[in-house]
């Protein structure tokens, strides 16, 4: 999956301005300076720090490093698919597969045709690995191996070795594939924690099927989210199609990352690759050579980000952690008592900066694991007791709500109450949907069906309390709602017109 991330850096020059008179307003008299100059604030100096002196020298890590990495070439046999594309070649094919573009010249094989036959068109891809072990296992992307029927391994002294695919992935685009062999080269893995943005890293990798392709750059930022599952090592070492799968070193000739995307408006490299931490992979290839696949945890909660807005009227003090959207009936969130519009700011005292953090520490987590909750429940801190429990391969989807009839309300909105059985539907004790919204409550996002579950960190329980509420609140100070819209659950602000 391509990211989209289009920041631009910036730089700026400062310039220090001195004056050498001063202007007497109102008396018409310039004034001179004094002959004593005044006292300057002395500089500061910047942190110590090891002085450049020329670039460093790659050969010996290449040569310690490159014969672990190995060239993977894989053969999909297409059903229904174009002969267009035999002969094209296959890093391009790769770059094709793994960003979701139509190849070029492709057509839809009708039932019946030759296509679909097991002796068909073939697609070709080509990638990147690396062993991991002396007996064979090798560690690469999920979408390089993803439909493979057949795969190829090609060392760098020229053997090649018919490989399996042990297990895969794709939420992780993690992947190991094994060969029969003994007393092979592997890469040993480094720690991720002590990678420092600006620091050198190479990746050796097949670009566009040229094996044995050595590329260098610098750690360009840590932690990189580009929204899926793992954080990223973001760098501007030279990758394309070809290198995924491939290690990412650093100057020790430790693995730190695999190299797995780029962002690119052309398809070549623009400059910013990213690679998955390698205690993160890690972690994934453990659970795929034990059981051919990964079992993570859930508790059953559907997320969403704290603006500064929400943080600024919840008196969270920052915008920080996950608030609660959705709470799914009979999993742990729902029995330990979790609601939509709680804030999740720690798991067990590791503090939740954004929803990704939740996800993540979640998912990491041993099914059947009790872990302690700190959340922020209209303006006031709590702690949930929780256990988690395994996530299902298949998500179900959670039920839409449905409409009901008419009253009105304070704040630009009119709201009815909810029948008997749309809250049951909905699974909520309360709640009012909007009839109408005006005004500051328009402004604020609030539209026609939206339910409205909590008003100034208060429960809403019916349209005549929702009125009460709303009636005693300074019309002058911003007013927080938590507003249920289909499976969407999320706090919105509304601010008076000043």
């Amino acid at each position: 999956m391509q990211s989209d991330i289009r920041g631009r850096a910036r730089g700026m020059v400062l310039t220090a301005l001195a004056a050498a008179s001063l202007a007497a307003v109102g008396t018409g008299v310039l004034m001179q300076p004094q002959a004593q100059a005044q006292p300057q604030p002395a500089a500061v100096a910047p942190a110590a720090a090891a002085p450049v002196t020329g670039l460093p020298d790659f050969t010996g890590l290449v040569a310690a490093t490159s014969p672990a990495v190995v060239n993977i070439r894989t053969t999909e046999r297409l059903r229904g698919a174009a002969r267009g594309i035999q002969g094209m070649d296959p890093g391009l094919q790769e770059f094709f597969r793994r960003f979701g573009i139509p190849l070029p010249g492709s057509r839809g094989g009708a039932p019946g045709n030759d296509d679909d036959e097991a002796d068909g068109p073939q697609r070709r891809g080509v990638g990147s690995g690396f062993l991991i072990s002396a007996d064979g296992y090798i560690m690469t992307n999920a979408h390089v191996v993803d439909g493979a029927d057949e795969l190829l391994v090609t060392m760098t002294d020229k053997r090649e070795f018919k490989a399996k695919v042990v297990g895969a992935d794709k939420r992780t685009d993690v992947a190991i594939v094994k060969i029969e062999a003994t007393g092979l080269p592997h890469l040993k893995a480094g720690d991720v924690g002590h990678l420092r943005v600006g620091e050198w890293v190479l990746a050796i990798g097949s670009p566009f099927n040229l094996a044995n392709t050595v590329t260098a750059g610098i750690v360009s930022a840590m932690q990189r989210d580009t929204g899926d599952f793992l954080p990223f090592i973001q760098t501007d070492v030279a990758v394309n199609p070809g290198n995924s799968g491939g290690p990412l070193l650093n100057m020790r000739g430790e693995v730190v990352g695999i190299n797995s995307q780029i962002y690119s408006p052309s398809g070549a490299f623009a400059g910013i690759s990213f690679a998955i931490p390698i205690d993160e992979a890690t972690r994934v290839a453990d659970q795929l050579r034990s059981g051919g696949r990964v079992i993570r945890g859930r508790i059953g909660v559907g997320i969403g980000a704290v603006s500064d807005d929400v943080a600024e009227a919840l008196k969270l003090g920052k915008a920080q952690g996950a608030v609660v959207q959705s709470v799914e009936p009979d999993t742990p969130a729902d029995k330990a008592g979790l609601e939509v519009g709680d804030v999740i700011v720690k798991v067990d005292g590791r503090t939740v900066d954004k929803p990704g953090d939740l996800s993540r520490m979640i998912a990491a987590t041993k099914p059947g694991t009790p872990v302690t909750l700190d959340i922020w429940r209209r303006g006031a801190p709590k702690s949930v007791k929780i256990t988690v429990a395994q996530a299902p391969d298949d998500r179900q989807a959670t039920e839409q709500a449905t409409p009901a009839p008419a009253a009105q309300s304070p704040l630009g909105l009119a709201v009815v109450d909810l029948t008997a059985a749309q809250r049951r539907d909905l699974k909520i004790k309360g709640g009012v949907r909007v009839q109408e919204a005006s005004g500051a409550a328009a402004r604020a996002g609030l539209r026609e069906d939206d339910v409205i579950l909590q008003v100034d960190n208060q429960e809403v329980t019916s349209a005549a309390q929702f009125n009460t509420v709303a009636g005693k609140l300074d019309g002058k100070r911003p007013v927080s709602v938590l507003v249920r819209r289909g499976d969407w659950v999320n706090y919105l602000v509304i601010r008076p017109t000043r």
